[in-house]
C-alpha cells in the first residue's frame, strides 16, 4: 500500500484547501520570504494560467509554456504538466505532490554532462603519439 504524501504534517488535500497565507506560514525561510515580498508579473500571469487550467477554460491539448524558472511550487499546481523553459528548450516537468515547496527551475536542469572525444591528430602536441590504425 503506498504512503500518502505529507508536507510539515498536511496531506495534499488540506494544503490545497488552505489559503495562501496559511500555507506561506508552513514553507521553509527562502520560500516564505519570497512569496511574502510578492509575485512578480511573470509568477502572476503563470498563476493567473494555471487556474484557467484548473477551470477547464483552456482547451485540453494545451500546454503550459513558461520562462518563469523562480516559481515556488504550490498545492495548486500538483498533477499538471508544465514545460519549463531551461535557456535553450522548453522541459516537460510533471508536477507531483513531492515537489510542493521548491522551485520550478529546479526540476529543468540547465546544463548538460561534459562527454570529450578523444583527440583527433593535431588536436595537441600528444596526439602525435596516438596510433594510427
Amino acid at each position: 500500500m503506498p504512503r500518502e504524501f505529507v508536507y510539515r504534517g498536511y496531506s495534499i488535500k488540506q494544503l490545497q484547501e488552505m489559503s495562501m497565507d496559511e500555507f506561506i506560514k508552513i514553507l521553509p525561510s527562502r520560500q516564505r520570504r519570497s512569496l511574502q515580498r510578492g509575485l512578480t508579473p511573470g509568477q502572476r500571469r503563470l498563476l493567473e494560467e494555471i487556474k484557467e487550467f484548473k477551470h477547464g477554460t483552456r482547451a485540453e491539448g494545451d500546454v503550459l509554456k513558461t520562462h518563469c524558472r523562480d516559481m515556488i511550487i504550490l498545492p495548486e499546481m500538483v498533477g499538471l504538466r508544465i514545460l519549463v523553459h531551461n535557456g535553450k528548450e522548453f522541459l516537460t516537468v510533471d508536477i507531483t505532490p513531492e515537489m510542493v515547496g521548491h522551485y520550478l527551475g529546479e526540476f529543468a536542469i540547465t546544463n548538460k554532462k561534459v562527454v570529450h572525444g578523444t583527440p583527433g591528430i593535431g588536436a595537441s602536441r600528444s596526439s602525435m603519439y596516438v596510433p594510427l590504425k
